[in-house]
């Protein structure tokens, strides 16, 4: 979808987040959204890597499952209300569009996992702001 697949990949995986969580326990959430991030992570490798090779380009915009990835990352143990799904969200897309050292370097390894690897890193910054954020801002 234009503009912004990237935008709409990660808006779309929060959405699907928030659904399924209700049908997870409590307890269970940061470890199946933990679980859930690795495995979306290491199943977009290949497939990214084929369609890199295949469209001739090193980071096809239409590749979206590094951002579903990422934006999972950036969920962990992120409460199920709309205010932190949606500055999960925000952040990292920001982190995720702007690449702050060392992200950009990210991109450098090898097909597929340089696709992932940017964006799992744009997850984890923004990931540890939300976990300041509800540890120490929102209580």
């Amino acid at each position: 979808m234009k503009p912004g697949p990237g935008t709409y990949a990660s808006a779309a995986t929060v959405l699907l987040w928030w659904a399924a969580a209700h049908l997870i326990p409590a307890n269970s959430l940061t470890l199946v959204a933990a679980a859930a991030a690795v495995v979306i992570t290491l199943l977009g490798i290949p497939p990214s890597t084929v369609v890199a090779r295949e469209s001739g380009r090193e980071d096809p915009g239409f590749v979206v499952i590094d951002e579903v990835a990422g934006q999972m990352i950036a969920l962990i143990g992120a409460p199920l209300r709309w205010n932190y799904l949606i500055a999960g969200l925000i952040l990292f897309r920001i982190f995720d569009i702007l690449k702050p050292f060392p992200l950009r370097r990210l991109e450098n390894l090898p097909e597929g996992t340089g696709i992932m690897m940017d964006d799992v890193g744009a997850g984890l910054y923004a990931l540890l702001l939300m976990q300041l954020w509800i540890h120490f801002v929102a209580r």
